[in-house]
């Protein structure tokens, strides 16, 4: 049973951090062989890509958080992170961790960040 669990989520004021992480398990296969990605979906907006990171070390980012926002992975530990700098009130989301191996899909539930003051 794949499950992938975020944490890190909450309250921040405009212009600070957050450490978002999403720890992996039951995957049938190892864990760098998955693509790693994090959305978000502000209310009645639709869910988008944040940042991706590949299975050969590349990373891709929305627009709108290039610069601020830094995904990266510890394969040993079967872990994906988003570390996000700056933060903005249009960053307030539920934000979701993903993963992708041939084409298959799995989602964690989400965690909330809400940039506020």
């Amino acid at each position: 049973q794949v499950q992938l669990v975020e944490s890190g989520g909450g309250l921040v004021q405009p212009g600070g951090s957050l450490r978002l992480s999403c720890a992996a398990s039951g995957f049938t296969f190892i864990f760098s062989s998955y693509a790693m990605s994090w959305y978000r979906q502000a209310p009645g907006k639709e869910r988008e890509l944040v940042a991706h990171s590949t299975i050969f070390g590349g990373t891709n980012y929305a627009d709108s958080v290039k610069g601020r926002f830094t995904i990266s992975r510890d394969n040993a530990k079967n872990t994906v992170y988003l570390q996000m700098n700056s933060l903005k009130p249009d960053d307030t989301a539920v934000y979701y961790c993903n993963a992708v191996r041939s084409g298959v899909v799995n989602w964690g539930q989400g965690t909330q960040v809400t940039v506020s003051s």
